[in-house]
């Protein structure tokens, strides 16, 4: 069983325990994370719908991320990826949300920011963490590891609840 797929499981398992459904906001991964946990059978029970973000309009449009937010902060920083998974939660029925929100690359990059940067968010009962993390690879690498993050990172947020 790969990483990723152990990861979802135990999402999937955590979640089933305390009864919650999650919600995915994704742009760098495509919807990757939502692919991982919908992979494990019964991913019904626990996993209720994933957006998948790519363009700042649609993180607008579907997430309610404000433009001046992604403007002012850049679509690829903390600040966007807590109001993606804050999004997600209000337009979901989810208990728990995460985010992605990154430059995969090869190209892509700006000052301060390379390619391999990639912006996370946790949500669940009005409270948010956020991380950010350079991740070194090319653009599949940088996506897998950003599923793979994205996941530990739910279970670190689940653990403090």
């Amino acid at each position: 069983m790969s990483e990723i797929m152990d990861l979802a499981l135990r999402v999937g398992q955590a979640l089933q325990a305390r009864r919650m459904l999650l919600a995915t906001a994704e742009s760098c991964t495509g919807g990757g994370v939502a692919q991982a946990v919908t992979d494990i059978a019964g991913s019904s029970e626990w996993f209720e719908r994933g957006f998948v973000t790519y363009s700042n309009a649609a993180k607008t449009d579907m997430l309610g991320v404000p433009a001046i937010l992604i403007q002012e902060s850049g679509a690829v920083s903390e600040e966007v990826a807590a109001a993606m998974a804050t999004g997600a939660l209000s337009h979901s029925n989810a208990h728990v949300a995460l985010s992605t929100t990154g430059i995969a690359g090869p190209g892509g990059a700006v000052p301060g920011k390379p390619v391999g940067t990639v912006c996370f968010g946790w949500a669940l009962d009005g409270r948010t963490h956020t991380e950010r993390i350079i991740f070194h690879g090319d653009r599949q690498e940088v996506r897998e590891r950003t599923v793979q993050h994205a996941l530990q990172g739910l279970l670190r947020f689940l653990g403090q609840t």
